[in-house]
């Protein structure tokens, strides 16, 4: 079970990801976008918005240096394991609670405004509930990391997307024996990439790089 959800799953996801990508593109591109509420209530969304996108793009583009950086490549510059877990712990613990923050605001607004919760689909509300509940494990990680200080559990997830990344074997090994709360963390955040071709994430993929800095959001209808 252990080599299959992360030695076999990994691949699963990412072929699907691709794939299904692909086709929504060349089939309905139409679909390929954010879906905007903001013309059913403003009011809450610029912050909520914000908030949460800042913080999980700096969680994911943190995710993506912190795991495929050989650990050669950073102790050659003088920063050790622990080290380099304490840095990831804080950046981590700060990034997620901006986002943590910002999703539970977006939460709130779609279930407790009745216009927005009937415009939603049931994919709308299921990512959600993942992305909220793939936050909340990483954000408990935080904690299990803090009891590994010497930053063997971070070497171990390294050396597992390493290998996964190179197509080499005996990946699934080096995190058997990890906290069962990483082992969730890495399966739901496979899980998102699994599923994003089906619902709104995949805009992400296709905005452009001003798209972080921009001061106004996807207009749906200007007033007459």
């Amino acid at each position: 079970m252990n080599n299959f959800m992360f030695g076999i799953y990994p691949y699963i996801a990412v072929i699907v990801f691709i794939v299904a990508s692909i086709l929504r593109m060349d089939r309905d591109p139409y679909s390929w976008r954010a879906k905007s509420s903001q013309l059913l209530r403003k009011r809450s969304l610029m912050i909520g918005s914000n908030l949460f996108h800042v913080g999980i793009l700096f969680l994911f583009f943190g995710h993506f240096v912190g795991l495929l950086t050989p650990h050669e490549l950073y102790t050659a510059f003088g920063l050790t394991a622990p080290v380099k877990q304490q840095v990831a712990m804080f950046s981590g613990g700060l990034f997620g609670s901006i986002a943590f923050v910002g999703l539970t605001i977006l939460i709130w607004r779609r279930l407790t405004d009745k216009r927005i919760l009937n415009n939603s689909s049931f994919m709308d509300i299921l990512l959600l509930v993942l992305l909220y509940a793939q936050l909340i494990l990483g954000l408990m990680s935080i904690s299990i990391s803090a009891q590994h200080p010497d930053g063997s559990s971070m070497i171990a997830l390294a050396n597992w997307a390493q290998h996964i990344v190179t197509f080499r074997s005996g990946a699934a090994d080096f995190i058997l024996h990890e906290h069962w709360i990483f082992k969730a963390h890495i399966l739901l955040g496979l899980t998102l990439f699994l599923i994003t071709p089906f619902t709104r994430l995949v805009h992400v993929f296709s905005a452009p790089i001003w798209y972080v800095f921009r001061t106004g959001y996807q207009i749906v209808r200007k007033r007459s």
